[in-house]
């Protein structure tokens, strides 16, 4: 059966970030699926648009109502200032006992109620795409903030190495300057570059800090007492399988919500067409009605009325015609949502293809680069302590390296981030057959036009 309470339902199926092989992460996105109140509020909007369709499929039934009722009366005096005789023969005051059923019951004969619970069916699969698409959302954001935190501990610790490397070159250059074979000033210049790299590495905290905060947002955590130990991208890359274009139309809870708002909006023009015909209303009222409690369940007090009513519209002043219009022109429109968000889709998937196709070969690349890097410093080095180059030339070096491997971290993040992004345009393993079917949203299936 189909549920949405509970993180292991058929619509999280394959769990898709266990893909990247991380307990951590695992546990997280498991807290999400539990406690994040987006998905929550999400979760409440499904179940009453459900609600919405078993009110509507009620008014395919006859409405009975009971009245149950009691009346004490005491008549005027007659004109000579006697009391007139009471029915009961009781006095004055005398009682009226009904025990009456009413009926009431509007044929749907131009399909106005069908196509009003077809609407309403629609639009309740609708909220429970949107209510996935909620779901896979919170989790490729969870997911993308884990990797951003990951590269910002790399970025962290890439930073305190580099600082322990400044600061072996600041003592080589003062002990070089205190036997009076260098200058005081590349002892100041290596450390200036030791400070300034000390102010960016501290200046890393601030946004791990915010990634973290992030991430207890999402796991429905208060930001103040979540936290998450710092740990280097050890996650291998996984292979997404792309599919078919067709396939994602079913893989895309947004796809999926919108072609729902399609039908929907298609069923309120049968709505609006209805009006144009006569209404037929069916009546009925029986019960018991006395003076006498006793004598209010004998068949003398029994009473019975059938009526009919034919009602049609004459004269609107075109209110009919606009409704009408208006169905149809929010039809048109929910069409090109729904275009828009199909080719939405397409662009995502091939914007995250191309990314990680083109990351691959660029991080390929960087670490040669970051090679040479290394290499261009310890020479660097080696022909300053020579005497052959200044220490302007290392620093040079250094700068470089540092860059060079700041920017192999971040094309490492920017691989796993593009990875979930991946996966979640892709749906995430979602499916359309995950949908509620009109039979476990109302009470029994719409009838047929």
């Amino acid at each position: 059966s189909w549920k949405v309470a509970e993180p292991s339902d058929a619509a999280l199926k394959g769990k898709w970030w266990e893909m990247f092989n991380d307990p951590q992460l695992n546990a997280l996105e498991d807290q999400v699926n539990i406690s994040n109140q987006n998905i929550a509020a999400a979760l409440q909007n499904f179940l009453a648009a459900r609600s919405l369709v078993k009110q509507a499929q009620s008014s395919l039934f006859p409405t009975v109502t009971a009245d149950p009722g009691l009346t004490k009366s005491k008549p005027a005096r007659s004109g000579g200032g006697t009391l007139t005789s009471s029915t009961n023969g009781t006095g004055s005051i005398y009682s009226s006992y009904s025990l009456p059923l009413d009926a009431s019951w509007e044929p749907d004969l131009w399909g106005s109620i069908r196509n009003t619970v077809r609407a309403d069916a629609y639009a309740a699969q609708a909220t429970a795409a949107t209510l996935e698409n909620m779901r896979l959302t919170a989790q490729a954001e969870l997911a993308v903030d884990f990797y951003e935190l990951r590269g910002q501990d790399e970025l962290i610790r890439l930073y305190d190495e580099t600082v322990k490397g400044y600061q072996q070159s600041v003592d080589l250059t003062r002990t070089l300057f205190e036997t009076g074979i260098d200058s005081e000033l590349d002892v100041v210049q290596a450390d200036t570059l030791l400070q300034t790299t000390l102010a960016q590495a501290t200046g890393l905290a601030i946004q791990r800090a915010q990634l973290e905060h992030a991430i207890a947002l999402l796991a429905g955590q208060p930001a103040s007492t979540f936290s998450l130990n710092p740990a280097p991208i050890e996650t291998q890359l996984p292979s997404v399988p792309v599919g078919l274009p067709s396939q994602l139309l079913e893989r895309r809870p947004d796809v999926a919500s919108a072609e729902r708002t399609v039908a929907q909006a298609n069923a309120q023009i049968g709505v609006a067409r209805a009006a144009y015909f006569p209404a037929l209303s069916l009546t009925g009222s029986t019960g018991f009605q006395s003076t006498s409690l006793a004598d209010l369940l004998t068949p003398p007090s029994f009473f019975w009325s059938l009526g009919a009513t034919l009602s049609q519209t004459i004269f609107d002043a075109g209110r009919r015609k606009a409704v009408n219009d208006q169905a149809w022109a929010t039809y048109r429109s929910t069409v090109a949502t729904y275009r828009q968000t199909v080719l939405t889709a397409f662009q995502q998937v091939e914007d995250n293809v191309a990314a990680l196709r083109i990351l691959s070969a660029e991080m390929q690349q960087q670490q040669v680069a970051v090679k040479a890097s290394q290499r261009n410093v310890e020479l660097a080095v080696e022909r300053y302590k020579l005497g052959v180059n200044s220490y302007l030339n290392v620093i040079t070096a250094q700068v470089t390296l540092l860059n060079n491997q700041q920017t192999a971290v971040n094309l490492r993040e920017q691989q796993m981030t593009s990875t979930v992004q991946l996966i979640m345009a892709l749906g995430g393993g979602w499916d359309t057959n995950n949908l509620p079917s009109s039979k476990k949203l109302a009470l029994k299936p719409p009838p047929s036009s």
